[in-house]
């Protein structure tokens, strides 16, 4: 996908590029595929700087952010980690979901979020000063973490928040015939399916489709599969596997695509035995 096509949904790319060059940290927040991780891609072509990401989970430690000593050809050395690479490169180092990692790894950024932006190797007996490219971004998704992972105040204050959220749906449509180029009314149909999905989160409880699926079910109709086979495949098969949610999810994508077959899978299958 090519990073010079970002759509901008408000002002965040302003604000992002005026952190930068004032030297300050930034949050993501938004749902999943919203365009968070190609709004960094983004900003590093623009600004043209190397974007470093590391991909956040439980069992990411500290060592693994900024290094550790290794054995190599008999001897003990120090081998940086990709926090360390990026601070002295002057990176833009992304941390994508965040809220995933430890609270004991995440300590290691404090000294990079305020005005000292050093990181401290204690292992390795260093300081290393960030240069003024250097940029620390992190994302995650507020509406869906886990009760038991929960960004502290006392971090996301360290931190200018930029919320971020899916495109109105014109652009959203937009997007899909620039990533794939399927034809507009099909774009429109996809987008008013997930929207249609979307408004009914709360009574499903599922995460809601995300602008990502969306391109990944016009680039299979583009590969000439029907509007409803890639929507099933890509927009409503990996949102739940629950038969009932399946149906009402079915019927929902039903009403927006064109050839779409309403009889639910239980009917159908009542119909069959019968």
């Amino acid at each position: 996908m090519n990073t010079d096509t970002y759509f901008a949904n408000a002002n965040e790319v302003q604000l992002f590029e005026r952190a930068y060059h004032r030297r300050l940290p930034v949050m993501l927040t938004g749902p999943t595929g919203c365009g968070k991780t190609r709004l960094v891609e983004h900003m590093g072509t623009l600004l043209g700087r190397q974007v470093v990401t590391i991909s956040c989970h439980d069992d990411l430690t500290s060592s693994d952010l900024v290094g550790r000593f290794m054995v190599t050809g008999g001897d003990v050395v120090w081998t940086d980690g990709p926090l360390t690479r990026a601070v002295k490169t002057g990176a833009i180092c992304y941390l994508d979901e965040v809220v995933e990692a430890r609270h004991d790894s995440l300590a290691i950024l404090h000294s990079l979020t305020d005005h000292r932006r050093a990181l401290y190797l204690d292992r390795a007996g260093e300081v290393v000063e960030a240069p003024a490219t250097f940029m620390l971004v992190c994302s995650y998704n507020p509406a869906y973490r886990s009760s038991l992972k929960e960004l502290k105040p006392s971090f996301r204050q360290r931190f200018v928040t930029l919320p971020m959220r899916y495109l109105p749906p014109g652009r959203e449509a937009e997007v899909i015939v620039a990533e794939t180029q399927v034809g507009h009314a099909t774009a429109e149909r996809l987008v008013r399916c997930a929207t249609a999905i979307r408004t009914a989160d709360e009574a499903f409880h599922f995460e809601p489709p995300s602008t990502r699926v969306l391109v990944t079910a016009a680039q299979l109709i583009a590969a000439g599969a029907t509007e409803l086979d890639a929507a099933q495949a890509c927009i409503l098969a990996p949102l739940s596997s629950d038969g009932a949610i399946a149906e009402g999810l079915l019927e929902v994508a039903s009403a927006c695509l064109p050839g779409a077959d309403t009889e639910s899978p239980r009917e159908k299958g009542i119909t069959a035995r019968g």
